[in-house]
């Protein structure tokens, strides 16, 4: 609305070159976009056996090369623009898939799926970059990761492990990011114990570091949900993703 035709293509090019240049540098393969999104997928044609540190190391490319341009944005009196990425690692098909009058390479199956539910969960906890727990399970490089729930998304039944990367972070866009970490899991670890006063206290001390952190904040209201209606002897503090 605000940029009108001209102006949102000019803004999709240029976003878009940004961005496929630091997927490109790690050796990554552009699917396809999607309206203003991308897919991306690494270890095809030939597969690479750091390719998870290789997709995440582009996607912290990305959210740093965003931010700078942002910065450039703002200083021109345009709009800044914000982003979420979902990693996940699985077995896929790819092939040509389409229409005799319309074939086109491209990567399907649950995997994909769940690579873009993440993708649209960055907005709910408030993330910028969300993995899989078998993404992470593969890296080789050391980074600073943190589980950030175990969800069962929509169509699925079993739960996985879902990690936020925050290595595109800086002492000014997270201060105290050691301590905050640490308390948010001392919480996540009595959230799922069922003591939720606790937990309260462990997340609350991880605001008191970085009040601007989205997820501590997502607990302690949980948190309080369920100390004002106790589950169930069953619950095990898996959530459900129920949106696409």
């Amino acid at each position: 609305e605000q940029l009108g035709p001209h102006g949102t293509v000019a803004l999709l090019n240029a976003y878009f070159e940004r961005m496929v240049d630091c997927i490109s540098e790690q050796s990554g393969m552009l699917d396809k976009f999607i309206g203003d999104a991308i897919m991306a997928v690494f270890g095809l044609p030939v597969a690479r056996d750091d390719d998870e540190d290789r997709a995440l190391r582009a996607s912290i490319a990305m959210i740093s090369s965003l931010r700078a341009w942002n910065a450039e944005r703002a200083a021109r009196g345009e709009p800044v623009i914000d982003m979420g990425i979902g990693l996940n690692t699985d077995s896929i098909v790819a092939g040509n898939i389409g229409s005799p009058k319309r074939m086109d390479y491209t990567i399907i199956g649950d995997g994909v799926n769940l690579a873009a539910r993440l993708e649209s969960a960055c907005k709910h906890y408030g993330a910028r970059i969300l993995l899989a727990e078998g993404t992470a399970s593969q890296l080789r490089g050391v980074y600073r990761l943190r589980e950030v729930d175990r969800v069962v998304v929509k169509g699925k039944t079993q739960p996985v492990s879902v990690l936020e990367c925050l290595d595109y972070h800086d002492a000014t866009s997270f201060p105290n990011l050691a301590d905050s970490i640490g308390a948010f899991n001392e919480g996540i670890a009595r959230y799922r114990d069922r003591d939720f006063a606790r937990a309260i206290e462990w997340f609350e001390t991880a605001l008191r570091a970085n009040p601007d952190d989205r997820v501590p904040k997502l607990y302690v209201e949980r948190s309080r949900a369920l100390m004002a209606d106790p589950p169930s002897d069953g619950w095990d503090g898996v959530s459900v993703m129920a949106e696409k």
